[in-house]
């Protein structure tokens, strides 16, 4: 059965009136008519009938008003975006992918504010292994998060905070015993880090145009291993300012501006339009994108599609 008939009906029933009912439904009256005698076949009964000038529902008829009613309100509701969602209800696990040093200040506190309101849903944090957007149209990640690059082309993001690279050495470091120019940042020996194990990158085009080059003496996967590298050594590492300043200084290390004219890194979320409208992920992703800048930057960001 056409379930579109439904309507037809339901408007029928109320109006009890072929002309009325296509009003209210913005259709012709010879439409309205036509599903009229297509319900009558289906439900086997002729559900309106002539009275004088105007029309009057059968016993049937007057049964199904209701419950007709009924269903198309819960039809509604079913379809209405967002209809009925409740965190406190919502038992499901999202997975998230993020560089290790936004993982460390962000953990903590998406984790109390996930848990606040949803006491049913698990966070599953995985290395950037995955990133890009096969992880997130297969499914595998939720939501990256970090220096969003070769994306999907339909993959949606969302621009969270932006934050500039810094330097940061031991706190006994010889660079901290004159002022740090750009000369003197280059001649420290360099922690690298990368994933892939590229040595070169933003800072080396900025040295190389004012005719510096550095030294990386060696390169790490990760900002965790560069932080813990560079307090035991002379080797200088890059982070991110106003990153875990609690961590840093536990460490023994200090951060300092770096003597360069470079841009600030934007760290963004992506995901996979499949889960644009979804009610539960929305939240997540409102959660994830609050707790990111109230860890690292006060700073709305911008969005490409929600």
């Amino acid at each position: 059965m056409d379930l579109n008939l439904l309507r037809f009906l339901d408007a029928l029933l109320q109006e009890n009136s072929v002309t009325r009912a296509a009003e209210r439904l913005g259709t012709s009256p010879a439409a309205t008519s036509r599903a009229l005698a297509r319900l009558r076949r289906a439900v086997g009964d002729p559900l309106l009938v002539r009275a004088g000038q105007g029309l009057v529902p059968t016993p049937r008829a007057v049964e199904l008003r209701d419950e007709v009613g009924a269903l198309l309100r819960e039809c509604d509701d079913v379809l209405r975006p967002g209809a009925g969602f409740e965190a406190v209800h919502l038992q499901r696990t999202f997975t998230v992918q993020a560089t290790d040093l936004l993982l460390a200040g962000l953990a903590g506190p998406l984790t109390e504010r996930i848990r606040a309101e949803a006491p049913d849903v698990d966070v599953v944090f995985l290395p950037e292994a995955l990133e890009g957007g096969p992880a997130l149209r297969e499914g595998a990640v939720d939501v990256e998060l970090g220096v969003l690059g070769d994306l999907d082309p339909e993959i949606r993001t969302q621009s969270l905070v932006q934050r500039p690279l810094v330097g940061v050495a031991r706190g006994g470091h010889p660079l901290f015993r004159k002022r740090i120019d750009a000369r003197r940042f280059a001649a420290a020996d360099h922690i690298g880090i990368s994933r892939h194990g590229k040595r070169l990158g933003p800072i080396d085009h900025a040295l190389a145009e004012r005719g510096l080059r550095r030294r990386v003496a060696v390169v790490v996967p990760s900002h965790t291993s560069a932080m813990l590298l560079a307090r035991d050594t002379d080797l200088v590492a890059l982070t991110l300012t106003g990153c875990l300043p609690g961590p840093t200084a536990a460490l023994g290390l200090r951060t300092f501006p770096l003597p360069l004219d470079l841009p600030p890194i934007d760290l963004g979320m992506a995901w996979h339009p499949r889960n644009s409208a979804d009610p539960g992920h929305r939240w997540f992703r409102e959660h994830v994108a609050a707790a990111v800048q109230g860890v690292s930057c006060p700073d709305r960001g911008r969005s490409k599609g929600s």
